[in-house]
């Protein structure tokens, strides 16, 4: 079973340590390239707090006002997160490149920098390996990147892409320092920060389309669909399935609308037994499927029945 909180904590725990020794070493060496990954982590930070919000939000009862729960809200706050990274890490960065290149401020103490970049490198290498275990337990024996194109639940993903980033612009900010002086041309410096803005923004912007399709509804994979189909065609009195309807509320949570064709001599009764015996059927094959609305109808809509993605 995935372990998002497990990810989200030890991906915080590190960008709470990494974001205080590059602010340290941004002060020391006037770096707007170190200066840049502090911002950075400083927003990946407050990114993990709003997940953990979600999560906690996520995870009360369904209520009169909220009646199907709030899963969903482990949808909404990955998206504010995408948005943040966006206007806080890579906007940020890149004014602060584009200043800098127009007033250069000399640059001390490169050693230090490179020093709290590379350790941040461990680190940050350390929360990726974290956020890989957990989301390979998922996978299926898929690709990685088809797994993640598949996936339902956006918290480790983002955490991948957010650690991910992390790790290209620290390399971004390393190259940046070198090149700074070896040449002694203290703008490579600044066009080092203008990249990892510019990072951050493609990284944000890819998160927000991921995640803008899980907040406005999307089906349940096709795999899900087509076993849905494979159970019902397993109770007594089904003929078929004529329309399957799914939506993710959240990671755990879909939504099942079905029409099904009984078999045409049975009573009432005998319906209504094989409808609950359906039911039951597929929540016990598969728990994600909360919400089940079955109706009976032999002529139905055939959009959904094992449509692939």
């Amino acid at each position: 079973m995935l372990d998002s909180r497990k990810v989200v904590l030890v991906a915080l725990a590190g960008n709470v340590a990494i974001a205080a020794c590059k602010f340290a070493a941004a002060a020391a060496s006037h770096s707007t390239a170190t200066l840049a990954e502090a911002v950075h982590s400083l927003a990946d930070t407050g990114n993990q707090a709003l997940l953990l919000v979600g999560m906690s939000l996520a995870a009360r009862p369904p209520d009169d006002r909220f009646p199907f729960g709030r899963a969903s809200e482990l949808y909404f706050w990955p998206f504010v997160v995408a948005l943040l990274l966006f206007s806080v890490g890579g906007a940020f960065a890149v004014f602060e490149g584009i200043e800098r290149v127009a007033h250069p401020v000399r640059a001390e103490g490169r050693g230090v920098s490179c020093a709290v970049l590379g350790l941040s490198l461990v680190i940050e290498g350390t929360s990726l390996r974290a956020a890989l275990v957990e989301f390979g337990k998922v996978t299926g024996g898929r690709p990685l990147l088809r797994a993640l194109l598949d996936a339902r639940d956006p918290t480790i993903p983002l955490v991948l892409a957010e650690d991910a980033a992390a790790i290209v612009g620290l390399v971004l900010a390393l190259a940046a320092l070198g090149a700074s002086a070896l040449t002694g041309q203290p703008f490579w410096d600044p066009i080092g920060s203008v990249l990892i803005g510019l990072l951050l923004c493609a990284v944000a912007l890819v998160l927000a389309k991921v995640t803008h399709g899980l907040l406005i509804g999307e089906s349940a994979t096709s795999e899900d669909r087509m076993r849905v189909v494979e159970l019902a065609s397993g109770v007594d009195g089904v003929e078929r399935v004529t329309q399957l309807l799914t939506m993710h509320l959240g990671p755990d949570v879909i939504l099942l609308a079905l029409k099904v064709a009984f078999r045409s001599t049975l009573t009432v009764e005998e319906v209504e037994l094989a409808t609950n015996g359906l039911e039951a059927r597929i929540r016990a094959a598969m728990p994600r499927m909360r919400k089940i609305f079955i109706e009976a109808d032999s002529r139905g809509d055939l959009r959904g029945v094992g449509q692939k993605d």
